[in-house]
């Protein structure tokens, strides 16, 4: 199995300033999807009922598309819930939205991401927030494994987060779980702000590496930024990487031109995807 290419739908109002290139239009965004050839679509839907499966599955198999990934932000965006909440019934609810969240990915055959519904150690100190965070892994994995996909967790930033800023950091948080169904998310906007060697840092990350966000250095349509991509593109192919290239990017200058961008850069560095 190839790499392939996914782009970014988001419905969530509140999230239009936000890294996606096509917003508020289901549709729309995957009919442009398939007509620049992208092979999948990210979605980031504002909750678990807002979507219909059946009519989301009957648009993707018309279309020939796949669904890559189902974000869970928007429980933070919205209603600000997290893994790490002070409140064990803040926490419970957040653990409610996104398996929820597991649920209706998971009927479609795709995993659901954690982000930044991970939380941070904000009203407690950073071991309780890893505790609560690990104990939400540990059973929201096993969720995502009756369905037959992993569950992707990924490492953000430190203006995000202070629990994993780091594929490495990512990489020892999975390994203290004992669930086995977990994969990392390697987000090339967060590892220009913490990796001091991206390659490297995909490659120490073997076995783990379970999707990635195709994207420049300010969080634009590859190219856009400063990113050097042949080493990249390199390690990733040292590591056997067969997930997606997804495009969650800002929709710079532009939606559509931004997602021409992303497939004419897929398209050079994957050439045989």
């Amino acid at each position: 199995m190839a790499i392939r290419s996914s782009v970014t739908i988001s419905l969530v109002p509140e999230a239009r300033g936000g890294p996606f290139i096509f917003r508020d239009d289901l549709e729309d965004g995957c009919r442009k999807a398939k007509a620049l050839g992208f092979d999948a679509v990210e979605l980031f839907p504002p909750g678990p009922g807002a979507v219909d499966p059946g009519r989301l599955r009957a648009l993707l198999d018309d279309l020939g598309l796949k669904l890559a990934a189902v974000g869970t932000g928007a429980g933070w965006v919205r209603s600000r819930l997290h893994l790490c909440l002070p409140d064990a019934s803040g926490r419970a609810r957040a653990r409610s939205f996104i398996r929820e969240i597991i649920d209706f990915a998971g009927a479609l055959h795709a995993p659901a991401i954690i982000g930044s519904m991970q939380g941070r150690g904000d009203g407690v100190d950073r071991a309780t927030a890893l505790g609560y965070l690990s104990e939400a892994l540990e059973a929201l994995g096993e969720h995502a494994r009756t369905y037959g996909v992993p569950l992707i967790y990924e490492p953000l930033n430190r203006y995000e987060t202070d629990l994993a800023n780091t594929v490495e950091a990512g990489v020892a948080l999975l390994r203290s779980l004992a669930t086995r169904n977990i994969v990392l998310l390697a987000d090339l906007f967060h590892m220009n702000i913490e990796e001091a060697d991206i390659p490297a840092a995909i490659r120490a990350g073997d076995g783990r590496i379970g999707h990635l966000h195709f994207v420049d250095s300010n969080r634009r349509p590859v190219g856009s930024g400063h990113l050097d991509y042949p080493p990249i593109v390199e390690a990733l192919r040292a590591i056997g990487y067969q997930g997606f290239a997804s495009a969650e990017a800002f929709p710079y200058p532009d939606p559509d031109e931004a997602a021409r961008r992303t497939i004419d850069a897929f398209r050079r560095y994957f050439p045989a995807s």
